[in-house]
């Protein structure tokens, strides 16, 4: 008797079998013309639990295929009427089935021709009867691995981006850069995208990863302003071991952990002077040199470079390198605000909708009239980031089965006017305090500085070197300052 056969129905599984013991509510197909081991392994499914159903040819799976479906299949090749991979080419099993083929010594090629058709794992006869436990698990494995990424997929689909009339000029030059890049092949020019802070500048630069030539390879972010200036540069070209005094050990750099893919430097205006040289030199030279190393080391990486600001005007103010800009400067992408969009706001904000009541698991709510005139009444100065925001939290504070968002004001929360600035007397050396209020004066540093922007809430904020949301908070209050996380379109 085979060495397979010999195996004792009490022997112990090995310690990852062990792991998947309990298949209790789980249904297994065994496609197998030897009666023996058929027996065999229906027994073994059936002890740890599994509801088996058995048969010898491909013509009587093929007819049980036909009328259920099976989270496992143990399929033999060769079968009296036929090959056993027959099934796997007619595509018999639904996806979901976690397939298992089993081969005579000498045929692994053929096994292996049968995992490209879709099988996740494969046996050699003779095998120890014990083997069945880690090749489930195997199987199991491979089915979660398969749907986590179709949920990736259907993710991505369901968050595309949204483009519209508004910005159908924007989707032409993407389009047109996908076409260069498919013609360029391998060496990829970088692209510069501006827009305001929450436009989706990260999400148009995912689109461009995930629809170009290199969507297989990684997408490594990194939000520059977030990145202290003492370890910017290690984490972007890497340290050798005993560069400084934390070195322990060899580390990449996000360029070379990006190798054949995409880095997205969000912010890039927040680099030093200084990094900002060696950031042109790894882009024009396609090689970059680790924290105390001495060697070059080649990067093969596409570069995409976001900014909230004009990269032009901080050249003009010495914040950024001319000779880095015009690097950068070859693609360029500038997202317009939302307040931009005209009436593509109700089609994005019914999209997310959607979105987030799919993720809450709350029926889908609609968007009422007097909804649809605040949305294009308010001035978004947080733009898609603060769409969604509000979006949320009418989701969930709202009642019914339509949102109104009340939070945005009866006709659209719109600025208050910028009222004409009173002589700045307690700046005179000899005005008299008596009576001085520090929060009235700061709120008229705030009035100042939106009189000189024309109302513009972040260029306000810029010139007094103050977050935004500060800036919002002086004029609305508590209610309107947004959290700082970050949403997509």
């Amino acid at each position: 008797m085979d060495e397979f056969l010999v195996a004792s129905e009490t022997r112990l599984f090995d310690s990852r079998a062990v792991a998947i013991v309990n298949l209790s509510g789980v249904t297994v197909l065994v496609v197998e013309d030897d009666s023996v081991l058929r027996k065999r392994v229906v027994a073994r499914f059936e002890a740890l639990g599994a509801e088996v159903v058995s048969v010898d040819s491909v013509s009587g799976a093929r007819g049980l295929l036909s009328q259920r479906s099976f989270d496992f299949a143990f399929l033999d090749v060769n079968l009296p009427d036929g090959q056993g991979t027959d099934l796997l080419v007619e595509k018999a099993f639904p996806p979901a089935t976690g397939v298992i083929v089993v081969t005579a010594h000498g045929g692994v090629a053929g096994a292996v021709d049968a995992m490209r058709l879709g099988a996740v794992d494969y046996l050699v006869k003779p095998f120890d009867i014990s083997e069945l436990g880690v090749a489930i698990d195997r199987a199991q494995v491979a089915r979660r691995t398969t749907r986590l990424g179709e949920h990736r997929r259907e993710e991505s689909e369901s968050e595309g981006l949204f483009f519209g009339a508004s910005l159908g000029a924007l989707q032409v030059q993407l389009q047109k850069i996908l076409e260069a890049d498919r013609r360029m092949g391998a060496e990829l020019p970088p692209v510069l995208i501006e827009g305001e802070t929450g436009t989706g500048k990260t999400t148009f630069a995912r689109w461009l990863h995930e629809n170009g030539p290199r969507a297989e390879r990684p997408l490594v972010e990194v939000n520059c302003s977030a990145l202290p200036e003492s370890l910017a540069e290690s984490e972007l070209f890497g340290h050798e071991r005993g560069a400084f005094t934390d070195a322990k050990a060899t580390r990449l750099g996000l360029f070379e952990a990006a190798g054949g893919g995409t880095l997205l430097l969000d912010e890039v205006p927040s680099l030093s002077l200084g990094l900002q040289a060696k950031v042109l030199t790894a882009i024009e030279d396609r090689t970059i040199r680790r924290v105390g190393g001495t060697k070059s080391i080649a990067v093969d990486v596409r570069i995409v470079a976001a900014s909230n600001r004009n990269l032009k005007e901080a050249v003009a103010q010495g914040q950024f390198r001319e000779d880095l800009y015009h690097r950068l400067d070859l693609y360029r992408l500038n997202v317009p605000p939302l307040r931009e969009r005209g009436e593509d706001i109700f089609k994005l904000a019914e999209r997310m909708v959607e979105r987030l009541c799919h993720r809450q698991r709350l029926p889908v709510k609609t968007i009422a009239p007097i909804g649809r005139r605040r949305l294009l009444a308010y001035h978004w100065p947080g733009n898609v980031r603060e769409l969604a925001h509000e979006l949320e939290r009418a989701i969930v504070f709202e009642d019914g089965t339509e949102l109104g968002f009340p939070q945005l004001g009866p006709g659209g929360d719109e600025p208050p006017a910028v009222q004409p600035m009173p002589k700045l007397d307690w700046l005179n050396p000899e005005y008299d305090f008596t009576g001085f209020s520090l929060e009235r004066a700061i709120d008229r540093f705030v009035q100042l500085a939106l009189q000189k922007t024309n109302g513009n809430v972040s260029a306000a904020a810029r010139l007094l070197n103050v977050p935004r949301d500060y800036i919002r908070y002086r004029l609305y209050g508590p209610r309107t300052k947004k959290s700082d996380s970050s949403a997509g379109q």
